[in-house]
């Protein structure tokens, strides 16, 4: 079916598939309401989307690494009823999008949005997984070529493919190549790297691995098959690698409202939630 573009572009709160009725062409709450605050230095407002593992992962990563001072609260924010316009979540971040964190540690809270920064934040507030500092170029390459691409991956790929009111063959075939040119590219540069700036483990990995990996792990739109994911086999390989990280499976769990109960943990304030709190141990 062929579409010519109006003259003046007009919002069809209806024409935008799964999602349509959290999207809107301005910006600002709909409505008033307060967010929680917990007990620790950080408040995270997230949900388990790739962007939002980034940030949970990071934070377990600390806090197994022996930095006691990255204790958080993460308080669920849920997309599909819109907690993003209200009135509290957009103060802390004014996209409307999470994640989003609130640093209580000095006198004054500071909020932080958009994941790459928050990632950069704490990183630099610890002083880890940073990697070495004569890398930092490179890590920092790294990290914002996955804020750059991963649009292409989620907002194209995955909203034409798996959200889409309809299968349309031009754009699933114009952003399936974009993502597949993607994965080529980690891929030349795992073939020589363990990790993505060398031997270092570093939070340019952790973003990365919330979308690429979890994608060439099957966990994303049910592509894997359609993507051939497989045929990346130094991806699979650090994928695989950093999936089996205690860590990284916590961090997964946080903020998470789909999978198998046992792999949700909706809010997490305590590290002791992730035995007691899961959504099998206190029901849907």
């Amino acid at each position: 079916m062929s579409y010519t573009p109006p003259e003046v572009w007009t919002w069809d709160a209806e024409s935008g598939g799964k999602w349509a009725s959290l999207n809107r062409p301005i910006a600002g709450p709909t409505h008033d309401k307060d967010l929680p605050t917990g007990q620790h230095p950080y408040q995270l407002y997230s949900l388990a989307t790739p962007n939002g593992v980034k940030v949970t992962v990071l934070f377990e990563e600390l806090l197994a690494a022996g930095h006691t001072g990255a204790e958080y609260d993460a308080w669920l924010i849920r997309i599909q009823d819109g907690d993003q316009f209200g009135s509290g979540f957009v103060k802390v971040n004014p996209n409307s999008k999470i994640p989003a964190l609130v640093d209580r540690t000095g006198g004054v809270p500071v909020r932080v949005f958009e994941s790459g920064a928050i990632l950069l934040h704490l990183a630099e507030t610890f002083r880890a997984f940073l990697g070495v500092p004569e890398k930092r170029p490179e890590m920092l390459s790294w990290l914002f070529w996955q804020m750059g691409s991963a649009p292409y991956l989620g907002g194209g790929f995955g909203h034409f493919y798996a959200y889409a009111p309809e299968p349309m063959e031009y754009p699933i075939n114009r952003f399936a190549m974009e993502v597949k040119r993607q994965l080529d590219v980690l891929n030349r540069n795992l073939a020589e790297r363990r990790y993505l700036t060398g031997d270092d483990y570093t939070i340019a990995d952790m973003a990365n691995w919330a979308w690429y990996g979890q994608l060439a792990l099957g966990r994303l739109y049910d592509a894997g098959t359609f993507l051939q994911v497989e045929s990346y086999e130094h991806v699979q390989r650090w994928a695989k690698e950093i999936a089996e990280r205690p860590a990284v499976q916590r961090g997964r769990m946080v903020n998470r409202t789909f999978g198998e109960p046992e792999t949700q943990l909706h809010e997490r304030h305590d590290a002791g939630d992730f035995e007691t709190k899961t959504q099998d141990k206190v029901g849907q």
